[in-house]
């Protein structure tokens, strides 16, 4: 299979083009060859985003912005077994897994086509001010114009609706560049779109290097927004370089769930099994650090390790895996590195730390250090660390002791603690009685500290996809 780009509806896949190859992380097959974008092709997607942009996108009315959503979210239902087994294939999630974002990415579809109908501006009582009398205000929201869009491996499909579904649904355009580990469903996913309805030029999809794609889009004059899904190191570069654009960076994490004395182990374990090792990890709100009461620590942690151990691990294909590779070898390696250092360093390996290939089997540590890397920066592996403490404020302070702050999860019966500690943690959300990877698509999703800037979420994502536009009028 050999995929190119998509600029105003054609497809950029000649044979003298370089390529990169696109493999399985489980077995290292092909799964497309990538004709790769240049920076001139680049130029012409953002000129094609911007002519299409003024002469039909801002002009088209919302039920049909919203007929065009619906109807894609349509046929993607239809497909839910082609897009989860190309995810799979790509990105090596487990099979399982794969269809649950499909079918999520299908409810993004639904959420931005009932929000493209519902954009709302106010009516501003103008009298409320002194010599105010006789005038009429009002706001609109309009849309920016072009939002580059750039979207990470581990959730290639879901993600990446999450930035293009509400920019079309504020009747802006796109520039799409995915991850280059993970472009196929993306190539699925813009010609789907457009065989919904959306007009070719309103969606440009650019499959290339971030290394030479990267700054020409964040930095083009003619781009009026940013949204990047990625690392912290490349979410610093893309501020830095987006001057003046509105600008939306959901970053990392290394979330902490807190489990007070007030469980019952069995209630809670299961979640944290999946919320630590669902997608090896590779979830930006992964479970990475547990805080549980020392009169639970032993049962909370022998009933942890026994389900992590019971975990199926192998091809993502199989209905019955529960547990697939990283996304690349260097990844594996990288969080070995990270286990090995903690080792030697005085924590313990409850379970797992085995690499081969591109699998690093799941790994519970404990008697962690808050410095250890493992702790301190965001792991984006199978690796979750197993802390015991003793009191509320003890376990606020260590919850807190971080860069980041994306999401947490707190549990505990005692609803007044609940929003105490909630109230004190540094998060852009706080799930009570919830892991921390739990996500909706419909409720605002952001960090604070160096988790990011801006929100995600259908609505909360279109008000940044819009300004907000004045009209005053002096009545005679």
């Amino acid at each position: 299979m050999r995929i190119g780009s998509i600029i105003n509806g054609q497809e950029y896949i000649e044979e003298d083009r370089e390529t990169l190859s696109v493999r399985n992380p489980y077995n290292d097959e092909l799964v497309a060859e990538i004709a790769l974008a240049n920076v001139s092709e680049l130029q012409e997607a953002i000129e094609e985003s911007y002519e299409v942009f003024h002469n039909t996108m801002k002009k088209m009315p919302a039920h049909k912005r919203g007929d065009i959503l619906r109807e894609a979210a349509d046929l993607l239902e239809a497909r839910e077994d082609d897009f989860a087994q190309i995810i799979s294939k790509e990105a090596g999630k487990p099979l399982k897994f794969s269809r649950g974002e499909v079918q999520r990415s299908v409810q993004v579809l639904r959420f931005a086509s009932e929000q493209a109908k519902d954009i709302n501006g106010e009516v501003i009582p103008m009298d409320a001010a002194i010599g105010g009398e006789n005038r009429l205000g009002f706001t609109k929201r309009v849309p920016l114009g072009i939002v580059a869009a750039i979207t990470p491996f581990n959730f290639p499909l879901n993600l990446s609706l999450h930035k293009l579904a509400p920019a079309i649904a504020a009747g802006n355009t796109v520039v799409f560049k995915p991850a280059e580990k993970t472009p196929v469903s993306a190539y699925m996913l813009v010609k789907l779109l457009h065989e919904a309805g959306l007009p070719q030029g309103a969606l440009n999809l650019v499959l290339g290097t971030g290394e030479e794609l990267g700054d020409p889009l964040v930095e083009h004059e003619k781009v009026h927004k940013v949204t990047f899904t990625g690392s912290l190191p490349v979410g610093r570069r893309i501020r830095e370089k987006a001057g003046f654009k509105k600008v939306t960076l959901e970053l990392g994490s290394n979330s902490p769930n807190i489990i007070f004395e007030d469980n019952d182990v069995n209630d809670v374990v299961t979640d944290l099994v999946k919320g630590a090792f669902a997608f090896s990890g590779q979830v930006c709100i992964s479970a990475q650090r547990v805080y549980v009461h020392q009169s639970l620590y032993e049962s909370f942690l022998a009933e942890y390790k026994s389900q992590t151990e019971s975990l199926t691990i192998g091809d993502p294909l199989d209905e019955g895996t529960d547990f697939g590779p990283m996304i690349t070898e260097e990844a594996a390696e990288r969080a070995k590195t990270w286990i090995d250092d903690a080792v030697k360093n005085g924590a313990t390996i409850e379970t797992g730390g085995e690499q081969r290939g591109t699998i690093l089997t799941p790994t519970i540590m404990t008697n962690v250090k808050s410095d250890m890397k493992i702790i301190a920066e965001e792991v984006f592996a199978p690796i979750v660390s197993i802390i015991p403490f003793e009191t509320e404020e003890e376990v606020v302070q260590a919850a807190n002791d971080s860069i980041y702050g994306l999401q947490a999860g707190i549990f505990t019966k005692d609803i007044n603690r609940a929003f105490r500690v909630a109230d004190q943690i540094e998060m852009g959300g706080v799930w009570i009685n919830e892991i921390s990877t739990y996500r909706q698509d419909n409720h605002p999703y952001g960090g604070v500290k160096q988790s990011g800037i801006g929100r995600e979420g259908v609505k909360y994502a279109i008000e940044d996809m819009t300004e907000m536009k004045f009209y005053g009028i002096k009545l005679t």
